[in-house]
């Protein structure tokens, strides 16, 4: 009887803090849409889910899994910013937005991709897409490989563009467009694009507008694509950043455009105002002594830390460092050797790695004896 009431009297003293951190987790709002993501873009942390996992018509935000493989085309240089793109009857003959392309007319790949991003120009994306992989249709194959490398569960893909008026089944969820915005934005030439609000292709004589109005309207708006039919309504994946903190806000099936954005400036408000990000990257590390090598001694270095918290947290993060009092050579480059682990609360939030710095060899027979006799003579 003592025992159980000694555990009652554990739990009554407890439920005040499991309260209150409960209360500080509930959203305050619900959202007019089918569904929803808010996600912390360095670590992925989801901050906010509706509906996160259920496949819907993704409408134009299908151009960021276009936009990716493009980025990655160029940063593996199987493409170049300077390459000349030529318009082939097909992407000539796409509908909605576009920036009216003709058959056989050519442009700077750089131009293609900035009229993509602000535009969302159907033309362009189809052209883009054609000249990574030589059709659209083996375009697609690799937009498809690539959201199943990212874990991306609900998508299936169709096409480049989004326009689905004779697809039967291309779909993505809110949380897979937040995974794949979330690789896309780590090429900054994008987000230099996504954040512009008004620019030109063809020398000046063709303006393009954003199509993302959050991007003049927000503070600290950077992105990224907006998408709108009959059938998936208006969706949009916003990104932003404030003070280091960096959010993508994803809405999908919202009735109007008007609605869309208020919805997506409700998320980033909530994410901006709730939390921010614990960072471990510039923390002193010892050398430690080393046994058996050419040198006496190896530099470590930290694989850098971040998790996304409410703010009231952040300061009860606690960093343990574990490491060995010495090594033995021969060490590498890169050999992990240690550890620092992250507790909240007493729970572990997260690890990351320390590693040898620089190289140190075995010692030699002949250095050994060499030393030996260097400290001979001097003596």
């Amino acid at each position: 009887m003592k025992k159980i009431l000694s555990v009652f009297l554990i739990v009554i003293l407890l439920l005040p803090t499991f309260v209150l951190y409960t209360q500080a987790e509930e959203v305050p709002f619900d959202l007019s849409c089918a569904s929803a993501v808010l996600m912390e873009a360095r670590t992925g942390k989801i901050l906010y889910e509706k509906n996160a996992e259920k496949a819907l018509p993704p409408a134009s935000v299908t151009k960021v899994m276009t936009l990716l493989l493009v980025m990655e085309a160029v940063a593996s240089g199987k493409v170049s910013w300077d390459d000349t793109v030529s318009v082939s009857e097909h992407a000539a003959s796409m509908g909605g937005s576009q920036i009216y392309l003709k058959v056989g007319e050519t442009m700077p790949l750089s131009d293609m991709v900035k009229s993509v991003v602000i535009a969302s120009a159907n033309d362009a994306a189809v052209a883009l897409a054609e000249h990574v992989s030589g059709s659209e249709e083996a375009f697609v194959a690799k937009m498809n490989a690539r959201a199943a490398e990212l874990s991306m569960t609900s998508t299936h893909f169709e096409n480049t563009n989004g326009l689905d008026d004779t697809v039967q089944n291309h779909v993505t969820s809110a949380r897979d467009i937040a995974i794949m915005s979330r690789e896309l934005i780590k090429h900054p030439r994008i987000l230099e694009y996504s954040s512009t609000w008004m620019d030109t292709i063809r020398d000046g004589a063709f303006t393009l507008a954003n199509t993302n109005r959050l991007v003049r309207f927000y503070p600290g708006a950077t992105g990224l694509k907006t998408g709108s039919t009959a059938k998936a309504k208006f969706c949009i994946s916003a990104t932003a950043e404030r003070n280091g903190v960096s959010l993508i806000a994803v809405i999908m099936g919202a009735e109007t455009r008007d609605v869309r954005n208020a919805e997506a400036k409700k998320l980033l408000d909530y994410g901006f105002a709730g939390y921010g990000v614990y960072r471990d990257d510039a923390r002193t590390l010892p050398t430690l002594p080393v046994d058996g090598g050419m040198k006496d001694t190896v530099s470590l270095s930290l694989t850098p830390f971040s998790v996304a918290l409410p703010k009231e947290k952040l300061a009860a993060v606690e960093a343990v460092v574990e490491l060995p009092m010495r090594l033995c050579a021969p060490l590498a480059i890169g050999d992990k050797v240690g550890r620092v682990v992250y507790t909240l609360d007493g729970e572990t939030i997260g690890e990351t790695p320390i590693t040898v710095s620089e190289r140190v060899d075995k010692i030699s027979f002949l250095e050994i004896l060499r030393r030996l006799l260097g400290a001979f003579s001097f003596s």
